[in-house]
């Protein structure tokens, strides 16, 4: 499988490179080449809908991230992936993209002046850009330390240092970097550029083979990071006093979640953690909870094991899938510091016995979350010459002490990250059908109340639109974003172009 894996992702490099993408150093940018299918494939299916809300408590505003829905991946501190506010609803759907080199720009967020902070990274390594919301135009560009091509890995798996920021209170984007530091990295006043702030030291803390794979404040301010290995530690912002334990024979590949009563919830490749600071700022474990990790290393994921951030529901619960034989289960947990006797909540199966993996982040919406299924995904060369994987998007409800499936849609989303907005009421998903020769990738609308798909717009045929693990954004004036393997895609209603 991780042979199969680099060398689809090999052919992807080559097939992206053959059109004449610039370089990565380049400031130009020029649209992402069409396919030429383009024209065989419906372009719009469907038909625009009108706002129908949901109803959903609100997520607390972190003190030191900026606003909810533009500081992270992950949209907040609750890794909700949920907007309050609006997005695309299907009116003459305009598609735009831009192209800066081999290099995927998987982590957006917005800053104060409504300008994209993005984290691309390539074979070479990754860098900070400021895009133009509107032309998608490169208005600054920050190099950070380069890549070791680990043999053992293909590049477009490696999520070593290179999927996850945070932009903070003050604009700055917060990064983990390959030489195991985090970097603080400001905007100059004036004319767009990025200025280096601060370094903070962890190679004391991040043994050989080991690398940072995300990082997040608490409600007090202190940074939190894992690493790949299992490592969990904090930073002082202002001492840079760095404290960090290690979980034995266990491995973190996925971004966590923090709440405001000091909670840090990170899934591991074994078990679902609450961590608090302890005496002198170090990791204290509060309580840990093991979940069915399954026999094998799925197709569609990144290792055996839980394959989603924590999501926080509400005031009480943290939910996270498990990896289980043969169905996937959406688990809910009470959050609480305090002991329990039985924490587990409730466990749902979903998708279909013998296909059902995730390697995306759920999706809060009121008091249920939206779960994507991504089993078959091995690489881009997976989703090509007509193939795809598993279908399945689910819904499931909590309520007392159960949880329960709502509907499930057999929409095709190999590997996007779902966001939700709350205020229309709809579900956006990137798919692509299977069984169609022409490789149509289509941004895609879907009732949050009933699972009905209601519109699809393409954004093109061919690997080059294939996003491979990146979110969806939507932008503070409801445009939609997405990144893919040679670019970033804009998608937006024609009033709102």
């Amino acid at each position: 499988m991780a042979t199969m894996s680099r060398v689809a992702a090999l052919c992807a490099i080559v097939v992206i490179g053959a059109v004449g993408v610039p370089s990565a150093s380049a400031q130009t940018w020029v649209p992402i080449p069409p396919g030429p299918a383009d024209p065989l494939v419906p372009r719009f299916e469907g038909a625009p809908v009108v706002a129908d809300p949901v109803e959903s408590a609100p997520v607390p505003e972190h003190p030191f991230l900026a606003g909810n829905g533009t500081n992270s991946m992950h949209n907040d501190a609750y890794a909700s992936d949920a907007y309050s506010w609006g997005g695309p609803l299907g009116g003459d759907l305009r598609v735009s993209s831009a192209t800066y080199g081999i290099e995927e720009c998987a982590t957006m967020a917005f800053d104060s002046a409504g300008h994209i902070v993005a984290l691309c990274g390539g074979l070479e390594g990754s860098r900070l850009m400021l895009l133009d919301p509107d032309s998608l135009a490169v208005l600054a560009a920050h190099p950070l330390p380069p890549r070791t091509l680990n043999p053992e890995k293909s590049p477009l798996e490696d999520i070593c240092a290179g999927a996850y920021f945070y932009l903070d209170h003050r604009d700055r984007a917060v990064i983990a970097t390959t030489n195991a530091q985090i970097w603080v990295v400001g905007q100059t006043d004036g004319a767009p550029g990025f200025v280096h702030e601060r370094t903070y030291d962890l190679s004391g803390h991040i043994p050989d083979g080991d690398c940072l794979v995300a990082q997040l404040p608490d409600w007090r301010g202190h940074i939190w990071f894992v690493t790949q290995g299992g490592g969990v530690g904090t930073v002082g912002p202002d001492s840079g006093a760095v404290r960090s334990i290690r979980l034995p024979g266990e491995r973190i590949v996925n971004s966590f979640a923090v709440d405001e009563t000091g909670g840090v919830f990170i899934v591991s490749t074994h078990a679902l953690y609450r961590f608090d600071r302890g005496p002198g700022g170090a990791p204290r474990v509060t309580w840990r909870e093991e979940y069915d990790r399954g026999s094998t290393h799925k197709p569609g994921q990144l290792s055996q094991g839980s394959g989603t951030t924590p999501t926080l529901v509400g005031d009480d619960l943290v939910i996270i899938t498990d990896n289980a034989d043969p169905r996937m289960h959406v688990i809910a947990y009470r959050r609480t510091a305090k002991n329990q006797p039985q924490r587990r909540v409730c466990a749902e199966p979903v998708f279909e016995a013998g296909a059902s993996a995730t390697e995306n982040s759920i999706v809060a919406a009121g008091r249920s979350v939206i779960v994507e299924n991504n089993y078959g995904y091995t690489g881009p060369g997976s989703t090509m010459f007509g193939a795809s994987t598993a279908p399945g998007i689910a819904r499931v409800e909590f309520s007392a002490a159960r949880c329960a499936t709502r509907w499930t849609s057999d929409e095709i989303a190999p590997t996007n990250v779902p966001k939700a907005s709350l205020a229309n009421g709809l579900l956006y998903v990137y798919t692509k059908p299977d069984g169609v020769p022409e490789d149509p990738w289509y941004f895609t609308a879907i009732d949050v109340h009933t699972g009905r798909t209601v519109w699809k717009r393409l954004t093109g045929t061919g690997v080059q639109w294939n996003n491979h693990y990146a979110a969806i954004y939507l932008g503070p004036d409801g445009v939609a974003y997405l990144a893919t393997v040679a670019g970033v895609v804009r998608v937006a209603d024609g009033e709102a172009s």
